[in-house]
């Protein structure tokens, strides 16, 4: 059975961070043969060519704002003027505005959820969302996530279907190494663990910054932050600690991050919390980078530690030390690891495959009452 599809999403940001969304749709229509129309702003947006070339038809519109009659009208209008089977809300504004429109609307109601927590059974503002009765599925990104919804009183989890966010390893075949000696000084003979991040607490930096301090001065390390406010006091102050006083380099936001990703030697994020699947890891494992990671919830699954990733423990600076040190020291470990690693996540979250669980999770969805 042929499904419509009307989803609301928001896809200005870079082309990384929302073609794995768009890969979904592309897939969904190539093999199932899906009717699908995206509401999303077009001016600033990325992939949108692509999308339209696989038969997405794109309106130019995105909720303003939550509770605005314009908003719910937007979508509600659209509802009304064609036939669809589901409608998928990704972003706050468009999850409470798009539950109000669909008052009344026959057609099934999905929700997106991309990292853990937050999420209150005593939280008024969370019936307007993903708790609301006019919901009827939530696509959450991971078990993790799934799990922080189930785990509230009186929830029903049936309304929770883990669909993951695929990647193509066509788009990393392409990737070119930047050269990191002319970019940044960093010469060839380092080995350099890269670290790609926007400055949150839930990042873990406070607990990296320990473990380089803790570091040896023989390891020949050089450290890349590339991110968006990484150069903070306390980081800095630790690195200034550190053997590793003068080999680091904060790079800033970069519209090259694969580029730097498949340049350097090791890739390692010490997030703490919240994460729902990370897609620095994904990259990291698809272009082949020996990967460091720590064993949150949203992390599970991504990698079988010392076979395909080095796992370590949340909040423990003393396990990164020594998962640095190892990997900086066992050339041949990291060889190993990156080829592993990206055998394993090629497999284990190709877009066809997430595609595929999509599909059963909409058709899931639509079989019930």
């Amino acid at each position: 059975m042929s499904l419509s599809l009307l989803v609301v999403s928001d896809y200005r940001d870079s082309r990384n961070a929302v073609r794995p969304e768009g890969r979904w749709f592309i897939g969904l229509i190539r093999d199932f043969g899906y009717s699908i129309t995206l509401m999303t702003p077009r001016e600033g947006a990325s992939y949108l060519e692509e999308l339209e070339a696989a038969g997405v038809r794109i309106i130019d519109w995105h909720p303003a704002t939550k509770f605005g009659k314009a908003d719910r009208e937007g979508i509600r209008a659209e509802l009304e003027a064609h036939h669809y089977d589901l409608l998928h809300l990704f972003n706050n504004k468009s999850i409470v505005s798009g539950i109000r429109a669909a008052k009344g609307w026959p057609g099934k109601v999905l929700t997106y959820r991309g990292y853990t927590g937050n999420i209150h059974w005593w939280d008024p503002g969370a019936y307007f969302q993903h708790l609301s009765s006019r919901v009827d599925g939530i696509i959450c990104v991971s078990q993790a996530v799934k799990e922080s919804f189930d785990r509230l009183p009186r929830f029903d989890r049936s309304k929770t279907l883990v669909v993951g966010k695929g990647h193509d390893p066509a788009w990393y075949a392409r990737i070119n190494p930047g050269n990191l000696e002319e970019l940044f000084g960093i010469g060839p003979e380092k080995t350099t663990i890269i670290v790609i991040a926007n400055a949150r607490r839930m990042k873990g930096m406070d607990y990296l910054g320990t473990a380089i301090r803790r570091l040896p001065p023989e390891l020949n390390l050089h450290f890349l932050f590339v991110g968006r406010g990484l150069d903070t006091p306390e980081l800095e102050s630790d690195l200034a600690d550190s053997y590793y006083s003068h080999e680091y380099t904060f790079a800033g936001f970069r519209e090259d991050v694969l580029e730097l990703l498949a340049a350097a030697d090791v890739s390692l994020l010490p997030s703490v919390k919240g994460e729902g699947l990370s897609k620095v890891l994904l990259e990291s494992m698809f272009l082949g980078r020996p990967t460091v990671m720590t064993d949150i919830g949203g992390n599970q699954g991504l990698g079988i530690d010392g076979e395909t990733a080095l796992i370590v423990p949340a909040r423990s600076d003393e396990a990164l030390t020594q998962a640095m040190t190892r990997l900086a020291q066992d050339h041949a470990l990291r060889q190993r690891l990156g080829l592993a690693g990206k055998a394993y996540i090629s497999e284990k979250y190709h877009a066809d495959r997430t595609v595929k669980d999509l599909d059963a999770a909409y058709r899931t969805v639509l079989a019930r009452d």
